[in-house]
């Protein structure tokens, strides 16, 4: 089979001054996309601003023979964003891919945690998503054609000690593709999900060393270009870490009927081993579907 390649193709690289989105953006240039290379260039919190990283990664694409460009705008602000999307435009004319995967961490345990880190941490995971999808959308319509990965965790799906508020967010966002996933259809965009195990800043303090080098974000790369490809599948949450993968889904039991008539707390109760039987679980592509299965259940079936 012929290589993956992005020639002529444009893509927008959230959080890619360093760690995973870095990565993410040389691999696209190696394989031919001209690069934006998104990044505020600010601490792990959040606070604070440079343009340096991206700059950076830019002048290493120029100097492997691609074609990048630097944009230090923060994914949470309109303006910004607005000044990202015309920036590329003005530039290439058109926007093939996005990658969303800019973040912070504010990590406490709820009990500790000011709302002001939570809303933070949603603001610029799951609208620093939303904003530049909203912004390439119509491009991507009018292009009939468009590829958009954006970055969950396991923190989102399983949880995790100290991370509601990132946890929220990440959620959120696979919320949010599966909507967008069945709108973008008819248009051939096609949205994607990347929930990455790998060595950065966001995670070098919680693993030991000889972990973290196994770790490295370019093992995720991999799983995330493919996910932009004009081969990629839509609507997949592929998890990456130390060259495996695998991918996640969202199951619902087969579950059981009680019937209207005499419904009480208690049968619930008395039930719950066959509420909550594995046999015949299923992974719904859209909501209508489990709702089909509960007017079956209504029917007898």
């Amino acid at each position: 089979m012929a290589d993956i390649r992005f020639d002529g193709k444009v893509a927008i690289v959230t959080g890619a001054g360093g760690g995973l989105g870095k990565q993410h953006a040389l691999e696209l240039a190696r394989r031919g996309a001209k690069v934006v290379v998104n990044d505020l260039g600010g601490s792990m919190d959040g606070s604070g601003g440079s343009s340096a990283a991206a700059d950076a990664v830019v002048e290493e694409i120029k100097a492997m023979g691609g074609e990048a460009i630097a944009n230090g705008g923060s994914v949470t602000d309109d303006a910004g964003v607005a000044h990202m999307v015309k920036q590329t435009m003005d530039q290439w004319g058109r926007i093939d891919v996005l990658i969303a995967n800019a973040g912070i961490l504010r990590d406490k345990s709820f009990a500790k945690m000011t709302m002001e880190d939570f809303e933070l941490v949603v603001n610029v995971h799951l609208m620093g998503t939303v904003k530049p999808t909203k912004a390439v959308w119509d491009i991507m319509r009018e292009q009939n054609y468009g590829r958009i990965v954006v970055t969950t965790s396991s923190s989102g799906m399983y949880g995790n000690f100290g991370q509601s508020n990132y946890g929220a967010a990440k959620l959120g966002i696979i919320g949010f593709m599966n909507t967008i996933r069945l709108e973008g259809q008819k248009n051939n965009i096609h949205i994607n999900a990347i929930s990455p195990v790998a060595a950065t800043r966001m995670t070098e303090n919680l693993m030991p060393a000889e972990i973290l080098e196994k770790l490295k974000p370019e093992y995720v790369t991999p799983g995330v270009v493919y996910l932009a490809s004009e081969e990629a599948p839509t609507g997949a949450i592929l998890t990456a870490g130390a060259g495996a993968f695998a991918l996640t889904r969202l199951y619902e039991t087969e579950g059981v009927y009680l019937g209207e008539g005499g419904l009480s707390v208690e049968e619930v109760r008395d039930n719950w081993a066959k509420i909550s039987d594995p046999a015949g679980q299923q992974a719904y592509l859209n909501g209508g579907e489990q709702s089909g299965k509960f007017f079956r259940k209504m029917q007898g079936g």
